[in-house]
């Protein structure tokens, strides 16, 4: 209306026209001859003549347009369409701009531009043409190898299309090697279109044209469908990586001009990359280090083996790695440098780079012995607490040591304040015991040879670490049962996350009212065949699986019943026998009866454990009443809920818990809390509405730490602090008054009784109550193994349904070696735990047990059995 229409005619002697206010994509109105051109106000009729042919069309979708009112112009020109093309002419309505993201990068991609490099106008040109609009594209078209090329060099064009049917108009590999020769074509994408092949011939080998420099071939299809379909997955597809490697031109640019040496190599460690600051820092270019080897390098004779075997070690697990090195240069003198390797995790969870980040430290140690003595003290206590650093940029305003000792008259006052905070603090008395350690260590080092404050660095940087108590696996590192096994339980979760959710599927009985649960059994009424198991219950053998059998799969609510009245539970909490019937069918029904191995089975397992260990003479002597019931209560809750999977998988798959408890002992933070609203919503089994105040709070402090001393994660900080505090000074004790009975006696009850020990008491006797299937008969052994095993095989197999990151790959149920899983276990966490616990209680049954079924694990792998059992005899 009011506006004057663009028409031209087609060499197929087709009219199309666009709107003066819309794109001027082509739409087929009526037919007339062939053999005319000309040019008037508004209209382009164009023939065959190839003067007459504009080197370039282009056009740019309205994106604000709707189908109804391109199916109005259409309809107006008389355009009759087959039902194929109505069904794909609806418009896409997209954004002039949308967001991709790279790492941390928001990255802004504008609409695509394709450039179709057509000599003769078709079915397959115009096909493209409407597939670009209704992609949202912008498109160029160009007739000839010379005009491509420039408009390629003024557009930079992220997707080429080539026509390669007709060499008669000119040699598609030809145009294509000239785009390429373009520098701008490094990130573009170059589509030829080749003619369909002929049923009877064989398909040609596409060497020649990726030789060529095309990235795909299409052959030959007019659809409209497609050809957006095509569009659609080179958009998805290589744009996208393209434009992310552009992106990429960026952070190379921030690592050119970073005044850090930057190196990155790959997990073979054969450098890839090295930055200026580097070459400056280190006196070689960077032709003579990339791509060799770190070992093809000199090394500094400085660094110690220790360090050495360390470092690596904490790298190949794929942990960072910070500290103080030597680095040789290429003149031959070594310089001493702060280091930060950081391993670049890639896909299933391997390591595919290592990022080393290198600054000199000699001039910043010399600007620390130019302090006083106080302001040394000051600094480097400060600068204990940064993770082996003495000096971090991300803390200059309050450790950094040129802003300490600068005398600037620009800020005295902020200089003064800085002061006096750190004398406040240096002088309270609340200081950590390690601290005090440390600022020991640092007072020796003042008055001592050079080789020996280089070896108190040493053990500075050890002790400066948050992993004091959990070993170094290196001896191990070939073993990829035990890597896997250690890591997925030692793992804090926090690696890799995903935008796939896991969410936490709730007990449907917290949703039941207390009248939908079965009638509480009273302890005389339990049925003969049930009691006659119970009566066994007090011995190591008893089989908790004959009593899941037997309650159909109720275990733990008979034997708490029973274990609870043996101990006095009822009377110590002031409850009813009834209550706490009612109370531990509740716990019971929130375990998950689906899972194979954490259900309420293992709950009465870990009871009788725990009842048994309670029963033993020293252990026995050791604890108190509220001791033995926060014992017994914990052990019943310390699952309650489970999902059948680890802390890491429900980290990695971003679960409302890992939101609640911030990824940090995420399971166990649940079984306490949720074993805590259980009990107190329902007066009918609050076993706890009796107490008195500041008994129940010193009852559940206890019952809350010894759940959270289930994790994993902790393991060897707990076993080393029992060895350390109670079993070598039991020991010594023993040693040295071997004469004198009586004080051998008192001593080691003063050692056992101290608050401190019996809360590291209580955390073993749960941990090994815990983990103690490996010390039961041999058929329970080998039951528990399968049912742990099929529970990781069901984490790995929904981890890799979901696209999580798999935290335990050997654990695959097509491959995994379950008495090798086993060995790992014993190996690692069982072992050193249950002799510790011996020498303190005396269990020569527990252990006799657990030497049998290691020797039947090791038998299985030496015939290299993967199953539970051995394959039957031929």
């Amino acid at each position: 209306m009011g506006c004057a229409p663009s028409i031209h005619v087609s060499q197929s002697g087709v009219i199309y026209c666009r709107d003066s206010d819309e794109s001027n994509s082509p739409h087929q109105t009526t037919t007339i001859s062939q053999g005319t051109a000309t040019t008037l106000h508004g209209l382009f009729i164009k023939t065959d003549a190839a003067d007459t042919i504009p080197s370039v069309i282009a056009y740019q979708t309205r994106h604000t347009r709707t189908s109804s009112q391109r199916e109005r112009k259409e309809n107006s020109g008389g355009h009759m369409r087959t039902e194929a093309e109505t069904q794909t002419s609806c418009t896409s309505v997209k954004v002039s701009a949308a967001e991709e993201r790279l790492g941390p990068m928001r990255l802004t991609q504008e609409p695509i531009q394709v450039l179709l490099v057509f000599a003769k106008e078709d079915s397959q040109s115009d096909a493209f043409w409407w597939a670009c609009e209704r992609a949202g594209f912008r498109c160029n078209i160009a007739r000839t190898p010379e005009s491509a090329v420039e408009c390629f060099l003024d557009k930079h064009h992220e997707i080429v299309i080539i026509d390669g049917r007709h060499s008669r108009y000119f040699e598609a590999d030809a145009v294509c090697r000239m785009i390429r020769a373009a520098k701008p074509s490094e990130h573009t994408v170059v589509l030829a279109v080749m003619p369909q092949i002929p049923s009877d011939q064989e398909e040609p080998s596409v060497l020649p044209l990726l030789s060529a420099g095309f990235s795909r071939r299409y052959l030959e299809n007019s659809s409209v469908a497609a050809c957006y379909n095509e569009l659609i997955q080179l958009e998805h597809g290589e744009v996208r990586a393209q434009f992310k490697l552009r992106a990429c031109n960026s952070v190379f640019t921030a690592l050119e001009q970073c005044q850090e040496a930057v190196e990155i190599s790959s997990e073979d460690h054969v450098i890839q990359y090295v930055n200026p600051a580097f070459e400056k820092m280190m006196g070689y270019h960077k032709g003579e280090v990339i791509g060799k080897e770190l070992t093809e390098l000199p090394k500094s004779d400085k660094n110690s083996a220790d360090l050495l075997d360390t470092m690596n070690t904490c790298i190949k697990k794929g942990k960072e790695w910070q500290g103080i090195y030597f680095s040789r240069r290429k003149s031959g003198d070594s310089i001493q440098q702060y280091v930060r390797i950081t391993p670049v995790i890639g896909q299933g969870g391997k390591i595919r780079h290592f990022v080393s980040i290198k600054r000199p430290y000699s001039d910043n140690h010399r600007q620390v012995h130019k302090l006083s003595k106080e302001d040394k003290s000051c600094v480097e206590n400060s600068q204990s607490e940064c993770n082996s650093l003495r000096h971090k940029d991300r803390r200059k305003e309050s450790v950094d040591v040129r802003s300490i000792s600068s005398h600037s008259s620009d800020a005295p006052s902020l200089q003064n304040r800085r002061y006096s905070s750190m004398a406040r603090i240096h002088s309270m008395t609340i200081e950590a015991p390690i601290t005090k350690v440390i600022n020991i260590i640092n007072a020796a080092q003042e008055s001592s040879p050079v080789t020996v404050a280089e070896a108190l660095d040493r053990v500075l940087e050890i002790l400066r670490t948050t992993e004091l108590y959990s070993p170094q696996l290196a001896s191990k590192e070939d073993d990829p049962h035990t890597n896997d096994l250690v890591g997925g339980l030692m793992s804090d979760g926090l690696r890799r996350l995903s935008g796939n959710e896991y969410v936490f599927s709730k007990s449907a009985l917290q949703n039941m009212s207390q009248s939908q649960l079965a009638v509480p059994v009273p302890l005389n009424d339990i049925p003969p065949s049930i009691a006659e198991l119970l009566n066994e219950e007090d011995c190591w053998e008893f089989n908790i699986l004959e009593l899941e059998a037997a309650t159909h799969k109720r275990p733990l609510s008979y034997l708490g019943l029973k274990i609870f009245s043996a101990f006095g539970v009822c009377e110590f909490l002031n409850c009813t026998e009834a209550t706490l019937r009612s109370w531990l069918q509740v716990i019971e029904a929130n375990y998950h009866a689906s899972n194979s191995y954490h259900n309420s089975t293992h709950a009465a397992d870990v009871l009788h454990a725990t009842a048994y260990f309670l029963r033993k003479d020293r252990v026995k002597g050791s604890l108190d009443q509220l001791d033995e019931v926060a014992a017994l209560l914990a052990a019943t809750v310390h699952d309650v809920d489970h999902p059948g999977r680890t802390n890491s998988f429900l980290c990695n798959a971003g679960s409302e818990l890992a939101i609640l408890y911030n990824d940090t002992a995420v399971l166990e933070s649940h079984h306490a809390a949720l074993a805590f609203q259980l009990t107190v919503r329902d007066s009918k089994c609050n076993i706890f509405k009796n107490m008195e105040r500041t008994q129940f709070r010193t009852l559940r402090q206890a019952i809350i730490d010894m759940v959270l001393a289930t994790e994993m994660t902790r393991h060897f900080e707990h076993v080393n602090k029992f060895v350390n505090s109670i079993n070598k000074p039991m020991s010594a004790i023993e040693e040295t008054s071997s004469n004198s009975e009586g004080s051998d006696c008192e001593g080691q009850a003063s050692i056992r009784n101290s608050p401190e020990n019996r809360l590291l008491i209580k955390r073993m006797l749960i941990k090994c109550a815990d983990v103690a299937n490996p010390c039961r008969p041999l058929e329970n052994c080998i039951e528990w193994a399968g049912r742990i095993s099929e529970e990781y095989f069901a984490q790995t197999d929904e981890e890799k349904r979901q696209g999580l990151p798999v935290v335990m790959p050997v654990f695959d149920r097509n491959s995994c070696s379950i008495p090798k899983s086993q060995i790992s276990f014993i190996d690692y966490f069982i072992t050193d735990m249950f002799d510790a616990w011996d020498a303190f209680a005396s269990l020569p049954g527990l252990m006799e047990h657990l030497a049998e079924n290691y020797k039947y694990w090791k038998n299985l792998d030496e015939m290299k059995c993967k199953s539970l059992r051995p394959p039957p005899s031929p």
